[in-house]
């Protein structure tokens, strides 16, 4: 292992300074350092020039600029942007973080139901729900990332914030919902025509009551999720996480699951108390996200069962769900005050920026309107990103469960369950293990056509506009930073590899 990651990292250091001394020498031919100057009609416009000169060392030749370059970034200099006055460091320093928040979200999302309906399919080929994801994928697919951005601005923005003026929705249309829903889910199922029509009819009745409570309890303008509504989707996770990792006839785990949901409405008020007494922060909530899941996994071993570690990991995942919810819930809170600022002024759903000027507020407040301000770039991104992982988990499925392997835990009496989740869905996620590792590396390289529609200040942004005003040592930064996290991204491909397939050994 040590070995392996050794001989990656200095072939990886070796692909690096090789890249980095093509690009810059590429990013210094392509360059004006004089855009605004040549047509200046200032009276020293030759003082500025001999000064742009000067401050940007052109009168020595580019391969030893390079190597000046390469000695202060191993010093940890960055450089500076000439042209903003600001160092590197600082300017990557807000760059990153807004792309890391786009990218987390964005790329967490597609690859869960990407992947999801990917194997659905794949396990339904042929029938009416695979015809209809390969069509919805193929048009998500093919669709520019620009002209999806215009469309949300204009229906998620534009279009919701409208409704959010007088949110009613008909009955009618709630109707029309719970029917598209319900064939949805009947399609997806499959099954003979009764468990259709069985699967039809709690789509459409669980649906309906979900909007007809949205709509009767004015949930739109005081959104929250009161502790009838955690008990209802902590109980529903319980068994969607349950069927998953264990199947529901492993009653300890099921048992370790809900015992997780209760305890998290125990905790209901306590916490909400909590958080009134304290000052929030973001280190704070990864740390009680560390102790949910921590508590839940000791509750799966406490319940215990013929593998201990699977009620644990059942126990682990549902406690992470509740814990998140709960904090969904104290975002939710603060919905009214949010709506109702003068910055605001009623247009909860923005366009453009990652965070409202002038706005103020807690903890909560600013982070509802992060949440905002990620919400429509990252839907941009979810539908692009999930329409290829759709696709690939589906191709991937497809040629795993035609293996011999699948057919022998067939005939040895497997349950159906084991079958797709042990053999199946580990091995398909083998060629996902290449794909998964580069896109992230390329979102956070900046999704530039997204970003750009949005206008966050995330590093597609970044690197556009040093490229357009001649700021080399941004520009090297950011190529630096991309090469790395692709070295990186091909070596973690390697050892999800090793993890996924055990016939994989990265020391051979």
């Amino acid at each position: 292992m040590f070995s392996f990651l050794w001989r990656r990292v200095l072939a990886g250091l070796a692909t690096l300074l090789v890249s980095t001394f093509v690009m810059f020498i590429l990013v210094s031919a392509s360059m004006d350092p004089f855009f605004d100057l040549g047509q200046s009609t200032a009276s020293n416009k030759q003082e500025l020039i001999r000064q742009r000169i000067a401050l940007l060392d052109l009168n020595t030749p580019v391969v030893i600029r390079y190597f000046k370059w390469l000695g202060n970034i191993l010093h940890g200099d960055l450089g500076s942007a000439w042209f903003v006055g600001q160092p590197v460091s600082a300017v990557l320093h807000g760059a990153i973080l807004s792309t890391i928040q786009l990218v987390t979200a964005a790329t967490f999302l597609a690859i869960i139901f990407g992947v999801a309906v990917g194997i659905v399919s794949a396990l339904r080929q042929y029938s009416s729900f695979d015809y209809l994801m390969i069509f919805v994928s193929f048009v998500l697919y093919s669709l520019p990332a620009f002209w999806v951005a215009v469309l949300l601005k204009q229906w998620g923005a534009i279009g919701f914030n409208d409704f959010l003026a007088d949110p009613v929705l008909s009955w009618v249309a709630i109707a029309v919902i719970a029917l598209l829903a319900g064939l949805l889910w009947s399609l997806a199922i499959g099954g003979d025509r009764r468990q259709r029509l069985l699967t039809f009819g709690i789509a459409f009745a669980a649906t309906f009551a979900t909007f007809a409570f949205l709509q009767l309890s004015d949930w739109w303008t005081h959104p929250s999720i009161n502790p009838p509504l955690l008990a209802l989707l902590g109980t529903a996770t319980a068994f969607a996480v349950t069927t998953l990792s264990s199947g529901l006839k492993n009653r300890r785990a099921l048992a370790a699951s809900l015992t997780t949901v209760v305890i998290g409405l125990v905790l209901y008020l306590p916490v909400k108390v909590f958080f009134q007494n304290v000052q929030e922060s973001w280190l704070m909530m990864i740390g009680l996200g560390v102790l949910a899941v921590a508590v839940g996994i000791g509750v799966g071993y406490a319940w215990g069962g013929p593998d201990p570690g699977v009620s644990a990991r059942t126990a682990g995942i549902t406690a992470f769900l509740v814990a998140s919810m709960m904090f969904v819930n104290q975002v939710m809170r603060v919905w009214p005050a949010y709506y109702n600022a003068p910055a605001i002024n009623g247009r909860p759903v923005p366009t453009i920026g990652n965070s409202t000027p002038n706005l103020g507020g807690n903890f909560w407040v600013q982070t509802l309107d992060s949440f905002m301000h990620l919400l429509l770039p990252t839907i941009a991104l979810v539908l692009i990103g999930f329409a290829a992982y759709t696709r690939y988990s589906r191709s991937s499925m497809l040629e795993v469960m035609s293996q011999d392997y699948i057919r022998t835990a067939r005939s040895k009496g497997l349950p159906e369950r084991t079958v797709v989740m042990r053999h199946g869905f580990r091995n398909s996620l083998i060629p996902l293990a290449t794909v998964v590792p580069i896109d992230v590396i390329t979102l956070l390289g900046g999704a530039i056509i997204t970003e750009r529609v949005f206008a966050r200040p995330g590093m597609g942004t970044l690197f556009l506009f040093s490229l357009t005003h001649a700021e080399i040592d941004p520009v090297m930064a950011y190529l630096v930073i991309v090469a790395a996290l692709a070295i990186i991204a091909n070596i973690v491909a390697d050892l999800i590899y090793a993890g996924l397939d055990p016939r994989i050994r990265v020391n051979a």
